[in-house]
């Protein structure tokens, strides 16, 4: 009798080829230079801002302009 372990609906053996996915990626992958880990940052920063200068606008406009009108 065979005994099949699963877990989540994977078996072992799926779990097991995932798990040497992971580490061949992780292998591959390189520490980002200081100048291409600042532009990221920047770009990241500037993005995040943006999307708080968006939300602070509709967030004014739907509470102050109602209020003049």
């Amino acid at each position: 009798m065979e005994q099949k372990f699963e877990f989540k609906g994977l078996k072992v053996e799926d779990w097991s080829k995932k798990l040497k996915e992971y580490v061949r990626i992780l292998k591959l992958a390189k520490r980002p230079k200081q100048e291409e880990f600042f532009r990221t940052s920047k770009i990241a920063g500037a993005a995040m801002a943006v999307v708080g200068v968006i939300g602070f606008s509709i967030y004014l406009l739907l509470t102050v302009l109602p209020e003049g009108l």
